[in-house]
């Protein structure tokens, strides 16, 4: 009898798990952050009869991937992807919107829920976040003549900085990365978003405008002062170059602050120097989101479980480890603790208010190569800053 009623225990025990209901992820890495395994136990035991199954995959290869497959008719349940995919994935009808409440907008810092945003929609929900801030190397400042404790307000004040570094110690006074890589693209994005500019506006390319061809004029004016061959860099190799001591000035993420501290570099961060239209301080906005594919019939319970394991609570845990380059998504008396502890994470959080999304185009990648041809042709001298961004405005109204 003893050996019956173990039987069928365990018979009950293997039908209950054949019953799970399971949410594949397409987790975008090297290996799943501790504490998003926390979150997935935590959320699997709120939910009987729901698993979350994390696939890890590189992030070379990771959107392809939820991409191929939800082209194919056999989408993962959800995956991370850059929000700048997300109007194309809606467009071809392979993502179902995950809407917000007013509260939940209220809850994170301005303009970032503008980042998931398509047709008055949300397509994704924000899981990593990030912004940029100037870094300056003092004892080059000093080298130079320049104030080591006062940073560039503008953009004339940090060419004319820049100049100073080069001429008085030979070394670049500014590191502007070009290389064919998306990066560069977003690095114009931040000159765009502290003049007051836009690329796209709803339908509609802004592009062609006084405030963007300041931005283009401006990495003209800079390159004379920078890193030598623009073309050979993305920001990690000059954020390499700065770390050693061989650059004046770059902009870049939170993560360079974490490595800073492990350098000998006198170095200070301050927010982005303005452009002459600027409204006040601005970054790109870039963030990554948890998308909810459509056709797996588990599309209701995985846009519940990306709002959970993106909630204030796991949310704020997971962005403010230190190191990642993230900046947090929403404003909490965790993030004034964690900025009154480290002022150095200010200036990245300050940047929130007047900046701008990525632009979301339905071909992004034709879009982001007319960006990068665009600076290049720039920072190489083959073509005139007005001349570049007009085509570059006529190429990308086929890719809106």
């Amino acid at each position: 009898m003893a050996l019956a009623l173990l039987g069928s225990t365990a018979l009950g025990t293997m039908t209950a798990h054949a019953a799970d209901q399971e949410i594949s992820w397409i987790y975008c890495g090297d290996k799943i952050d501790p504490i998003h395994e926390k979150y997935i136990k935590e959320w699997e035991g709120k939910n009987a009869g729901w698993k979350v199954k994390p696939e890890v995959v590189g992030w070379e290869q990771c959107q392809d991937k939820a991409t191929t497959l939800a082209a194919a008719g056999t989408p993962v349940g959800m995956a991370y992807v850059g929000s700048r995919t997300l109007k194309e994935f809606a467009q071809n009808d392979l993502i179902v919107p995950v809407p917000m409440t007013d509260e939940e907008k209220k809850s994170y810092y301005p303009n970032i829920v503008d980042t998931v945003t398509f047709n008055d929609t949300q397509w994704g929900v924000p899981v990593a976040f990030s912004t940029k801030a100037l870094y300056w190397n003092k004892d080059l400042f000093k080298q130079a003549g320049l104030d080591p404790e006062t940073p560039p307000k503008t953009w004339a004040e940090e060419i004319a900085d820049a100049k100073a570094i080069k001429e008085k110690t030979g070394i670049a006074g500014y590191g502007l990365p070009a290389k064919t890589f998306d990066n560069t693209m977003h690095q114009f994005m931040h000159w765009v978003y502290t003049n007051n500019g836009k690329v796209i506006d709803g339908d509609k390319i802004v592009m062609d405008s006084p405030e963007v061809l300041a931005a283009l004029q401006a990495y003209k004016d800079i390159i004379p002062y920078s890193v030598e061959g623009a073309t050979a860099y993305e920001q990690n190799e000059i954020r390499a170059i700065f770390l050693d001591g061989k650059v004046g000035m770059i902009q870049a993420g939170s993560g360079a602050a974490a490595r800073l501290k492990d350098t000998k570099i006198n170095w200070g961060v301050a927010a982005l120097p303005l452009g002459p239209s600027a409204k006040g301080e601005g970054t790109l906005l870039i963030t990554d989101s948890l998308v909810v594919f459509k056709g797996t019939g588990v599309e209701e319970k995985a846009a519940e479980f990306a709002k959970y394991i993106t909630s204030p609570g796991p949310q704020g845990e997971y962005e403010l480890q230190g190191g990642a380059g993230l900046t947090p998504l929403r404003p909490s008396a965790k993030v004034d603790e964690f900025v009154k502890a480290d002022p150095s994470w200010k200036p990245f959080i300050d940047g929130i208010a007047f900046g701008g999304p990525e632009p979301l185009f339905t071909d992004y990648k034709g879009f982001q190569n007319s960006m990068i041809e665009m600076v290049q042709s720039v920072v190489t001298g083959k073509a005139e800053p007005e001349a570049a961004l007009k085509k570059a405005a006529g190429e990308i109204e086929a890719f809106k």
